[in-house]
């Protein structure tokens, strides 16, 4: 037999990610179908119609939420690259933007990180996974590195914007909800770097 050609990095990432996604989306699955059923167990009792309704929602929309989280997965680095790009022009005068190669992949590391959440979010069908893993002492966090909360605000926004251009309004409806959760929590008033004048440790 003749050699194989080598597939290209990015669909070999691409399975990979998709592989991952699936997986996670097994074990959303089974926690919410182990917790309806530890709910009803402790109160001596069969799942109410709500909760049946609510579990058969949820994997009728399964395969629409799969396909966007693998959207965010697959497009993960196009969004934060061309929403970093976006920020430096909006604030220019950041620790991201102060050619400190670090702090740039720092902060792109840290919005790619929400991008995935976001992706969790979907697979779940909810927001548990944002508000127990990345908004708990997000605020607090950012504050004591020294990070103003309006620079985060505002590389979110971009970040939403330029996810809400690669979806259909139907898609956006179901993903950009968890956006404006972030926006929400992060969202403090404080001037970004670009105008405190003569901060220069960046």
């Amino acid at each position: 037999m003749g050699d194989r050609m080598e597939q290209p990095r990015c669909h070999i990432q691409n399975r990979q990610n998709y592989r991952a996604i699936a997986a996670r989306h097994q074990r959303i699955t089974m926690s919410i179908v182990k917790q309806l059923i530890l709910n009803a167990d402790e109160e001596v009792r069969y799942p109410t119609p709500g909760e049946i309704h609510a579990l058969q929602n949820f994997y009728k929309t399964g395969t629409e939420r799969i396909r966007l989280a693998k959207i965010l997965a697959q497009n993960e680095k196009k969004i934060v690259e061309r929403a970093t790009q976006k920020f430096w022009k909006i604030c220019p005068r950041t620790p991201s933007n102060s050619g400190n190669a670090r702090k740039t992949e720092a902060a792109m590391r840290d919005i790619s990180w929400y991008i995935r959440l976001v992706s969790y979010c979907l697979l779940a069908g909810n927001e548990k996974p944002l508000e127990e893993i990345g908004l708990i002492g997000m605020k607090e966090l950012y504050n004591s590195v020294g990070i103003p909360l309006e620079n985060v605000r505002q590389f979110m926004v971009c970040v939403k914007a330029e996810v809400s251009a690669m979806l259909t309004p139907e898609e956006a409806a179901e993903a950009i909800p968890y956006f404006d959760l972030i926006l929400q929590v992060i969202s403090s008033p404080g001037a970004p770097y670009f105008q405190n004048n003569g901060r220069t440790d960046w």
